[in-house]
């Protein structure tokens, strides 16, 4: 849906672009249309946010600087009881919160700012669109047209590049002239070279013969405690996982986790790079286990350290022993 132009505002004044200080006497107007009569407005100067888990603290007036937007009118034509909040009385949108730092940062200088290798670009427009900033939108669908036209069209696109695209498969082997007499020679088992004798692939590269999918490894982590009291079998209150943490390349860990992978703890990561600070948004190992073995992977090792301590060491009962462990798993797929 086409979205018309707004008037934008300064957001907080000062260390703006001349663009956005020319913007400044129609921010003090919006400002105090904001405001109501008297100046006087039911929200407080600093307002806290949840968006979709992630919790965001800044001024009032950085949310309503772009008129007619959508965090205009819920916090300049709304009451506060109007709004949803979370347990802890934050005022909550259900959005995605890793790309909302992107939003934020444009309410409050009015200029786009993104990092290499932002693989976001179609999802940030999206989110942009929703909370009505015509301009931002505009900006983004403007990138995105000249980096499709700057790609050269003889090169394959891969994970490398910033694109908003899903990368095709690689090519299983590359094309090399047979050697002399037609014979192809056999390939080493230790190296995946092409039938007809072509270039060693490096390992990233490397494929299964069925999925044309990249090999590699991924290395699943938790740290998970249970409780055995006097009656072991039946006061045993068994595992309790917090927090299961992904590491490997970014781009196997994308593909096969998806929407459940939680990136907020290393944003921006390169998809050739590797990261050990994922984690997933949910709880279960067979759930993890489940998805790695739909793409492909097997497990290869697995280790475990644990500790036990009493419970009174704790703050449990006299007679209950606490045991907390940390475990790895290793999967890898050929």
């Amino acid at each position: 849906m086409a979205l018309a132009d707004s008037a934008r505002g300064l957001p907080n004044g000062g260390g703006v672009s001349p663009a956005a200080a020319a913007a400044g006497s129609a921010a003090a107007g919006s400002a105090a249309a904001a405001a109501g009569p008297g100046g006087w407005s039911a929200f407080p100067e600093i307002v806290e946010l949840n968006v979709g888990g992630q919790v965001y603290v800044t001024r009032r007036c950085t949310v309503v600087s772009v008129r007619d937007s959508l965090l205009w009118r819920m916090f300049s034509q709304q009451q506060p009881s109007e709004l949803p909040r979370d347990s802890k009385g934050r005022f909550f949108l259900d959005r995605d919160g890793f790309l909302f730092r992107y939003i934020l940062d444009y309410l409050r200088d009015l200029q786009l700012v993104l990092p290499d290798h932002f693989p976001e670009r179609s999802r940030l427009q999206r989110e942009a669109e929703y909370f009505q900033l015509p301009d931002l939108a505009r900006r983004l669908a403007q990138a995105r047209a000249a980096a499709a036209a700057a790609r050269p069209a003889a090169l394959p696109r891969d994970g490398s590049l910033c694109t908003d695209e899903p990368p095709p498969p690689l090519l299983a082997y590359l094309e090399a002239e047979p050697p002399e007499g037609g014979a192809a020679s056999a390939p080493s088992p230790t190296a995946s070279r092409s039938p007809s004798g072509g270039p060693l692939l490096t390992p990233s590269q490397s494929l299964d013969g069925a999925g044309g999918r990249r090999s590699g490894y991924i290395t699943i982590g938790y740290r998970g405690s249970y409780t055995i009291g006097r009656e072991a079998q039946a006061d045993a209150k068994f595992r309790r996982v917090a927090r299961i943490t992904v590491c490997g390349k970014t781009a196997l860990a994308k593909e096969v986790f998806g929407e459940t992978l939680n990136e907020s703890r290393d944003p921006d990561r390169p998809p050739e790079r590797y990261t050990a600070r994922y984690y997933l948004k949910f709880n279960f190992l067979e759930q993890a286990f489940d998805r790695l073995s739909e793409a492909g992977f097997r497990m290869a090792a697995c280790s475990s350290t644990g500790t036990c301590a009493f419970g009174p060491e704790q703050g449990g009962p006299a007679d209950d022993k606490i045991w907390t462990s940390y475990t790895e798993y290793v999967f890898c797929r050929d």
